[in-house]
């Protein structure tokens, strides 16, 4: 089931190619079936997974024999509580992407097929138990973002597009260096036994350099400052469908890396550094809320403060207890439907008036309440309104954390009222206030394809933050596991 599931996105985009160019319409119908069809197989494997037992619904066939230099790599993947909630907010956001892009007009056949292949690759790496298969899977993701963002894109979309592929090249090249020298060292690339084996007897270098070749991919990708710089670029030339699963989905492959890879693997080391980590996290919490004050484009503001909120992603996981890395996992779910949301009401906003300047937005709601409503309701959940999903959250992370790191979750702590000043200066300045004429003839947001994603992601942060524990009890097993390796 779980490797149906992988690789139906990738048949999606497999029968969206063989259709003929000048049925414009067939491919997003594809489009929608195949990823509403994953949506589906990823919910019913959720409701059967049972919470207790550890990786679940594997799948596995052999790649090399042992024969073959030594190494016994498998095609082997399986699910936890911790992954299978980022599969299952993969298919949800990628569903929704398609919808965000059903007027798309510019070779539709391509830009659904490579939405479809980006789906796959990410699947792969939330699912992926051997090491070399996860490597393989996570630079899947580079040739469909490229290809989106440099043909679908707007301003400066080479160059982002070109940004965002170094940057991820550079952390990879270092991650696959760990890896090898992390395999040949332990004498396996399978993710469930490396978690197992405990401290490594004789690493070929010292567990402490394999540990950041390795974490140097996730930092980039998560991203940490200072290797945040593609983001706000990337987000402000990638048109708004892209920009939805950048935020909502990409991004959290490096805080999944983290966890699954980093802490579970070489605990010992991430005790080492634990505390330099919660030192960044706050850094970056606090750096990002600063740099999002001074935004004055509306697609860079929610960029940096994605930089500023993944923050507490890994402020949670350098507590390495059971509290501090649920709430980091719930974290990541949360921040991308929430951001998510933010994104595709930008993109609304844009689609209209053609403009992302704020200073040339005034009293939005008043023309579009629909629009005002939704734009205003994203950013409440973005500044941790209670009973939004984003407060529950951060509360999580806070509350694991504070008892370990006081200062530098104290400091963290300061990033929630920079959020509300930035939040509500920008929804005050954008949505109310005397109305512009300029926008008085445009209409507001009535077409089905754009309200049923604004609907969807206002329920699911209004759900989890009305009764989280139905997150929490899929993640917190599997959490407990992670967390009794550390000793």
């Amino acid at each position: 089931m779980l490797s149906a599931l992988i690789f139906l996105p990738a048949a999606g985009a497999l029968v969206i190619a063989l259709l003929p160019r000048e049925r414009v319409a067939l491919p997003r119908l594809v489009a929608v079936l195949f990823t509403l069809a994953a949506f589906v197989l990823s919910v019913v494997m959720v409701i059967g997974f049972k919470p207790e037992d550890e990786f679940q619904f594997i799948n596995t066939i052999k790649w090399l024999t042992p024969d073959f230099g030594g190494f016994d790599l498998k095609y082997r993947v399986g699910v936890d509580g911790i992954s299978i909630s980022l599969v299952l907010l993969t298919t949800f956001l990628t569903l929704l992407a398609v919808l965000i892009s059903w007027n798309i007009s510019l070779r539709p056949k391509e830009y659904f097929a490579w939405i479809l292949v980006l789906e796959t690759g990410v699947l792969g790496v939330f699912t992926a138990l051997d090491f070399v298969l996860f490597f393989l899977f996570w630079e899947v993701e580079l040739v469909p973002m490229y290809a989106l963002i440099s043909i679908w894109g707007s301003g400066r979309r080479q160059y982002s597009a070109i940004k965002f592929v170094l940057y991820t090249i550079a952390g990879s090249s270092l991650m696959l260096v760990g890896i090898l020298a992390l395999g040949y060292s332990a004498g396996t690339f399978d993710i469930v036994e490396l978690g197992r084996m405990g401290p490594l007897q004789d690493p070929i270098i010292p567990a402490s350099a394999i540990f950041f070749l390795i974490m140097a991919a996730f930092l980039v990708k998560l991203p940490i400052v200072p290797f945040h710089t593609w983001l706000p670029d990337a987000h402000s030339d990638a048109p708004t469908a892209v920009s939805v699963l950048l935020a909502g989905v990409l991004l959290k492959m490096g805080g999944y890396g983290m966890i699954r890879l980093g802490v579970q693997i070489l605990p010992e080391v991430a005790k080492d550094y634990a505390t330099l980590f919660a030192f960044i996290a706050a850094v970056n919490v606090v750096y990002g809320a600063f740099i999002t004050l001074r935004q004055r484009d509306l697609k860079r503001l929610i960029a940096y403060s994605s930089v500023s909120h993944m923050g507490y992603v890994l402020l949670g996981i350098s507590a390495l207890g059971k509290v501090g890395l649920t709430g980091a996992t719930v974290q990541m779910f949360t921040h991308g439907t929430i951001t998510g949301l933010l994104f595709v009401m930008v993109g609304l906003i844009y689609d209209r008036t053609h403009t992302r300047d704020i200073a040339r937005m005034r009293g939005l709601a008043r023309h579009w309440p629909f629009i005002g409503v939704a734009m205003t309701f994203a950013g409440f959940a973005s500044l941790g309104l209670p009973a939004l999903s984003g407060f529950i959250a951060e509360l999580l992370v806070f509350l694991g954390t504070f008892e370990k790191y006081e200062v530098w979750t104290i400091l963290a702590v300061t990033g929630v009222a920079f959020a509300a000043g930035y939040i509500l200066w920008t929804i005050q300045r954008v949505m109310h206030g005397p109305p512009m004429a300029e926008w008085e003839a445009l209409p507001d947001a009535t077409r089905w394809w754009e309200r049923v994603p604004v609907g969807a992601l206002a329920l699911v942060i209004i759900g989890v933050g009305v009764y989280p524990q139905v997150l929490i009890d899929l993640i917190e097993p599997s959490v407990q596991v992670v967390v009794e390796r550390l000793g």
